[in-house]
């Protein structure tokens, strides 16, 4: 007796993302993000270079997960 449970694994891949992983990539790269400003925080720096610090972590999250994505695809 067989049960159909659906798209395997690669279907689901190569359909594109879907709203979870979607989910979990833009926490990720947030995360990231506001890592680096508490970072900056515990260094006592001004407002603007928290800032700068937080928009530095979003932009290293989002280089990292690309990377991250590119070499699992």
């Amino acid at each position: 007796m067989s049960r159909d449970r659906g798209p395997g694994r690669d279907a689901a891949r190569s359909s594109g993302s879907t709203a979870g992983a979607s989910q979990l990539k833009a926490v990720f790269v947030l995360l990231v993000g506001l890592s680096g400003g508490l970072v900056a925080l515990q260094g006592d720096a001004t407002l603007p270079v928290v800032g700068a610090a937080i928009l530095g972590g979003l932009a290293a999250g989002g280089a990292l997960l690309w990377y991250l994505v590119w070499i699992t695809t």
